[in-house]
């Protein structure tokens, strides 16, 4: 087996592995290793000048099967300050997950940065965090988890720091940012209120807005659902690195008991 989520197949296409497989079935895939993946593909879309991403979403339009996947990018808003980019995931003739992505161009602002938050404790005064027994092995298992206040098991808010160990895609290392989005879609299992084997609290979407570049291996999710009473539910999740926050991010849920 690849030590990697995805095996690169060309012109776009690709394998995924047993190591992108979800918590709740062998058959779909955790929506982090795909969302990473379609990061990928607008991070390799060429600027003119120097720009970063702000803000992806990924909108999840059905059940990314463990199977070959297809990507494809392009600019769809072109411009000398800000461009939108998108991606589309394709499996079995259908398409399973967009992307839409602004980005900006750079400029120095380090002599007015403000408001960006604490750093946390470093990974290091994390405990380590596993998979809990009734969750199905892939994703879970080939993160390092460490875990500084909540976790899987604890139900409520959750601050935990989370690394990779397996390549997107095989022989490349991921970018900074792909690794925060391989995270970011984790917000809501890790501070969820809710008996998994009993309620989905499933995202539809995920936005990630960022007011600087990830850096580094580790990545952290200061985490906390809120649920309201006719089965609307968010989770909204300030995004760090180990120099501090990043940005935030957050998951539209829907909330129903399992049927």
């Amino acid at each position: 087996m690849t030590d990697a989520f995805y095996e690169p197949l060309g012109d776009g296409r690709y394998v995924s592995t047993k190591h992108s497989t979800g918590p709740w079935s062998p058959h779909t895939q955790h929506l982090g290793p795909p969302s990473a993946l379609l990061t990928r593909a607008v991070e390799a879309l060429p600027a003119a000048a120097p720009m970063a991403v702000a803000r992806l979403t990924v909108e999840i339009l059905g059940p990314v099967p463990v199977a070959e996947l297809e990507v494809g990018a392009g600019v769809e808003r072109p411009g000398r300050s800000v461009e939108l980019l998108g991606a589309e995931l394709r499996a079995g003739g259908r398409t399973v997950a967009r992307c839409r992505a602004w980005r900006h161009l750079l400029s120095d602002t380090s002599a007015v940065a403000a408001g960006a938050g604490e750093p946390l404790a470093p990974p290091s005064a994390g405990r380590p965090e596993h998979r809990p027994d009734d969750w199905g092995a892939g994703y879970l298992d080939v993160m390092e988890w460490r875990t500084l206040a909540g976790g899987f098991s604890t139900p409520g808010p959750a601050t935990v720091w989370a690394r990779q160990r397996v390549d997107l895609v095989a022989g490349e290392s991921p970018t900074s940012l792909q690794r925060l989005m391989v995270l970011a879609d984790s917000g809501n299992g890790v501070s969820g209120w809710l008996n998994p084997r009993r309620w989905l609290f499933i995202n539809s979407e995920l936005t990630v807005h960022l007011f600087r570049a990830p850096a580094g291996e580790w990545m952290a999710l200061d985490a906390v659902t809120a649920i309201g009473p006719t089965g609307l539910g968010t989770a909204s999740t300030v995004l760090h690195d180990e120099s501090g926050p990043v940005g935030r991010g957050a998951q539209a849920l829907l909330v129903r008991p399992q049927s």
